[in-house]
């Protein structure tokens, strides 16, 4: 995903859990690795655009008078910039779009776009390479994926190209909460829809004891 590994982990209680002995976990779109084998955070050092873009943003989200409600998450390797929180998250989005891609480019860094985000990450990592390797990796027969924003897009792509190659794939798109954006070009493509997280939990929930 796009958290940092370390996060998902944490978050999702992974670390010495029964049963899950073999989880890997790839986060910051595939650029860092968590292996339960050993419990560590694989990773390359960020590039030093991460660093200059974090001493930078504060000060040109105040320059350009980001409205109330903008905030910013750091990832560690990423930074991301919200407007949900806005009055007008589009308007509020549009007003940052152009000068945080201005600043990204400086840096040698991308800008992810996704509903009212955007975020700023070293470039060479999607999720849909990093889908593809550990696919390969591991010799499946088979994957599912679950995506909820534009950065699930790549990841999208792979799983058709691994479709054609024999692998049996299974799009999953978790809709966000009725007047939240939508994402059409998942939408579009999934092969199942389920509401949110709690609906892709469930149905995970469901699939491990049908298996």
């Amino acid at each position: 995903g796009a958290r940092e590994a370390a996060d998902a982990v944490r978050f999702g209680g992974f670390a010495g859990a029964a049963g899950l002995e073999g989880l890997t976990v790839l986060g910051a779109y595939g650029a860092e690795r968590w292996d339960a084998g050993d419990g560590t955070v694989r990773a390359p050092e960020p590039p030093p655009g991460v660093a200059a873009v974090r001493a930078e943003l504060p000060r040109l989200l105040e320059r350009l008078g980001a409205p109330e409600g903008t905030w910013t998450e750091d990832k560690g390797r990423a930074l991301a910039v919200h407007t949900r929180r806005a009055a007008s998250p589009d308007e509020a989005l549009e007003l940052l779009r152009a000068p945080l891609y201005a600043l990204a480019k400086e840096h040698g860094l991308m800008v992810e776009p996704g509903r009212m985000v955007l975020e700023l990450r070293p470039p060479g990592a999607d999720k849909g390479a990093a889908l593809t390797g550990y696919v390969q990796e591991k010799s499946a027969t088979a994957v599912v994926y679950g995506g909820d924003d534009r950065g699930d897009l790549p990841a999208y792509d792979a799983v058709a190209a691994l479709r054609a190659q024999g692998t049996a794939g299974l799009l999953v798109y978790s809709a966000p909460e009725a007047g939240t954006e939508t994402v059409p070009a998942l939408a579009e493509r999934a092969d199942l829809t389920l509401s949110g997280p709690a609906g892709l939990t469930g149905w995970l929930h469901r699939l491990a004891d049908s298996l």
